[in-house]
């Protein structure tokens, strides 16, 4: 009977050790909602930002994501998210999409301006990048620079044949010909 009362205080005390665990995880990992004032942004594409995810200004939480929408008249990505109260913005600051890492998460980087007049709740931040999109990047490099497969410049026209160089010139033949 003896160790089944040592075995169930070792079970509670596992237990509790594991419940403080998961407490300071929790509020070590900035998952909490930032309460605050609202903005709104307007994006080309928002590839992998969700609701909820990090607004940040200089690498640290200031806000958090509350919805995202598409604007039916320009098609745009509307980002609404909320600041920190004690971060004012000035009205030329730039909110921009990016990765955490090669493969980690996506949150929302807002770049402070420099002018004096201050972002009022509801309005929304004018300058926005779009995320780089990878799959492009990693396509140009193995097919040269080239947007795809195809051979062809932004025009959709295939390249010109490039001009021979003096190497290729054979002596007593006119220019030009091989």
């Amino acid at each position: 009977m003896r160790r089944n009362l040592i075995e169930t205080v070792l079970g509670g005390v596992v237990l509790l050790v594991a419940a403080l665990f998961l407490v300071f995880a929790y509020s070590n990992a900035s998952l909490r909602t930032v309460s605050g004032y609202e903005l709104t942004a307007k994006f080309d594409r928002i590839d992998g930002l969700n609701q909820g995810s990090d607004v940040k200004v200089s690498g640290i939480k200031v806000g958090t994501i509350v919805s995202q929408e598409i604007d039916p008249q320009s098609y745009l990505a509307v980002v609404r998210f909320s600041v920190n109260p004690s971060i004012k913005l000035p009205v030329d600051s730039a909110a921009e999409v990016v990765s955490e890492s090669l493969l980690g998460s996506k949150y929302l980087s807002l770049v402070p301006g420099a002018d004096s007049k201050m972002l009022q709740p509801g309005q929304e931040i004018r300058f926005t990048q779009s995320p780089i999109n990878l799959e492009s990047l990693v396509g140009q490099f193995i097919f040269g620079g080239k947007a795809g497969a195809g051979g062809s410049d932004e025009s959709g026209q295939p390249p010109a044949p490039a001009a021979p160089s003096p190497e290729d010139k054979k002596p007593g033949l006119p220019s030009g010909t091989l």
